[in-house]
């Protein structure tokens, strides 16, 4: 504990306190010996940062459990799965730059209960560069970011039905499509919804 405390240039005894608090692991145990790791290090490292960002201890406790809590990301981004999404790696405190004042405990439970994210030792995966980049967005313009992610898993209920709506399709009418090849599929499904959005917003712009 001396040694990690040094480490993490702070007090043998703040090191006690956050980990009777639940902030960090309990240490690996070889009979009298207590074994802390880089893992425990950089959980310190995240604590003092995201005190610096204004985050009270009780709410690190809580980002803490919901993030020891969240899936594992080779879970939520499947083995071999294909995607033109580009999965981001982030820091608990990196991820509280992204979304200023707006990573709550609840929010944080939201994005991982949705799937946005996931966690892989002490960093966190966003499972897309390109959502990321629109969420962070909107809040910076803000929208809160429980807003964001209630609108999120609106679009994705409608994003499903539409994936189920093309795979049917092709299925249906097109011969040899048991097994629908996604990187067909992809960019004629893109093309449709893209312009079927693009004219939805043209029309509800123009209403009164």
């Amino acid at each position: 504990m001396a040694e990690l405390a040094k480490a993490a240039g702070i007090t043998v005894r703040t090191v006690r306190f956050y980990r009777e608090r639940g902030l960090i692991p309990p240490p690996r145990r070889e009979g009298r010996i207590a074994w802390y790791d880089e893992h425990h290090l950089a959980r310190l490292r995240t604590i003092a940062a995201l005190l610096e960002r204004g985050h009270t201890l009780q709410g690190i406790a809580e980002l803490s459990d919901a993030f020891d809590k969240g899936r594992d990301v080779g879970e939520l981004l499947g083995i071999g799965r294909p995607t033109e999404e580009q999965p981001v790696r982030l820091t608990p405190e990196e991820l509280a730059d992204h979304f200023a004042g707006e990573v709550t405990p609840e929010n944080l439970v939201t994005a991982l209960d949705l799937g946005y994210l996931g966690t892989d030792g002490d960093e966190l995966v966003h499972i897309s560069r390109r959502l990321l980049d629109a969420s962070s967005t909107l809040v910076r313009k803000g929208v809160p970011l429980a807003a964001v992610l209630e609108a999120g898993q609106r679009v994705r209920e409608h994003a499903d039905a539409l994936a189920e709506l093309f795979i049917t399709v092709m299925r249906a009418h097109v011969p040899d499509t048991a097994e629908v090849d996604i990187e067909q599929l992809r960019p004629l499904a893109k093309s449709v919804v893209e312009a079927e959005l693009s004219m939805a917003l043209d029309r509800r712009l123009q209403q009164p």
